[in-house]
């Protein structure tokens, strides 16, 4: 049996497809990897830059030790590692304390409660950023490993470019084609964002938590994590109190110069922006389903084009394919195999599964549990920095 539906909703349909391909390969234009040493101009100061990098920690007592000895790895900068060990129950503590005994570079906060009306990594971000003292700020992650020149690149693209912040959409090492998917449906996202700020636009900011490098003075001047208390995307909108402080940013694929070891399947990055996606779109709820009731919509009258059998439905569901070529793009820039380029234009509604499955989590839950604790939805409304 045929599908009978209006040739019109084919042709619209084929319309918005092509003009997606054309927005998101446009964006691309600007979004790639950190330029490598020999693609650079050299400190003018010609002294290395002091850096404090600030980790917040919570059980993490089986990678934690692996992540500090790859920051002290770091070369061409002078390093303060602070981390703030945010209540943890396994050996975090115990860990940390040896690794300040092995190198004075590392210094540790250990956190025992947790002070009303703050989120736990907010505030274990807030205290480490009042100890620290270097000429710049790097905010990271305990999951994350930094390529060893990748601290000393930033700085270079920060003086090259005029910037005080420089951040990394973090990568990964996708274990099956479905995640590699997801991941390249996240960076079509990421791209608009990242070409904002390259392009120097009014209204663009950006922030991710794998990397996060600014002027500590910019940091300070911004409000810090004291005006984010309250902000489940900290990270994301750091990002925004730096631009309106009147910073510039500069934003990269992460690769692997910015690895995290989340989302390495599609289960896992589903579940990672469990807690996320919904504050994202500023817990507002009329906007999280109208978009999730638009991508629907477009994505299957491109699949019911194919059982229509005619020559408008299978043009609409041939442009839907066209998502491979950005696809394609993002692929090439990060090293990976090509092959999962044939997955992206299906994952688009799934991210949008996920964003749709955040919110009703938040809502049926009457908030968000993180690290162990529980935030009600109305607090962290009251808080939310926009």
């Amino acid at each position: 049996m045929r599908l009978v539906l209006p040739p019109w909703l084919f042709w619209l349909d084929a319309l918005f497809f092509v003009g997606l391909t054309a927005h998101f390969l446009w964006h691309l234009r600007w979004v790639h990897r950190l330029p490598l040493l020999d693609q650079l101009p050299a400190l003018k100061t010609g002294t290395e830059p002091s850096v404090s990098v600030i980790l917040a920690a919570r059980d993490e007592a089986q990678r934690i030790e692996r992540t500090v000895r790859g920051l002290l790895g770091q070369r061409n900068v002078r390093l303060q590692i602070v981390v703030s060990n945010d209540r943890s129950t396994d050996a975090t503590g115990a860990i940390l304390d040896r690794l300040v005994q092995e190198d004075s570079r590392v210094e540790v906060i250990h956190i025992t409660e947790l002070p009303p009306e703050w989120l736990g990594k907010c505030h274990a971000c807030y205290r480490a950023a009042r100890q620290a003292t270097g000429d710049w700020l790097l905010f990271t992650d305990a999951d994350c490993w930094l390529d060893p020149d990748a601290i000393h690149r930033a700085l270079r693209v920060a003086e090259r470019d005029g910037a005080q912040h420089v951040t990394l959409v973090p990568g990964v090492m996708p274990e099956s084609l479905a995640a590699a998917g997801w991941h390249i449906g996240f960076t079509f996202f990421a791209a608009n964002w990242i070409s904002g700020v390259n392009r120097d636009q009014p209204r663009a900011h950006l922030g991710a938590g794998a990397f996060n490098l600014m002027r500590t003075e910019l940091y300070h001047r911004a409000g810090g994590h004291e005006k984010l208390r309250l902000s489940v995307v900290d990270d994301v909108k750091l990002g925004l109190l730096l631009h309106r402080a009147g910073g510039r940013t500069r934003g990269f694929l992460g690769g692997r110069d910015a690895e995290c070891h989340w989302g390495t399947t599609l289960r896992q990055g589903i579940r990672l922006m469990e807690k996320n996606f919904f504050a994202i779109a500023d817990y507002q709820t009329g906007l999280v389903v109208g978009a999730v009731a638009l991508i629907w919509t477009l994505w299957s009258v491109a699949f019911l084009g194919v059982l229509s059998g005619g020559v408008p439905g299978f043009l609409a569901f041939a442009s839907m394919m066209l998502l491979v070529l950005p696809a394609w793009v993002v692929c090439r820039r990060l090293g990976w195999s090509t092959s999962a380029v044939w997955v992206a234009p299906f994952i688009i509604p799934v991210t949008h599964y996920a964003l749709l499955r955040s919110m009703v989590l938040t809502l049926r839950r009457g908030g968000v549990r993180w690290r162990d604790t529980f935030y009600p939805l109305a607090l962290l409304r009251s808080g939310n920095v926009r």
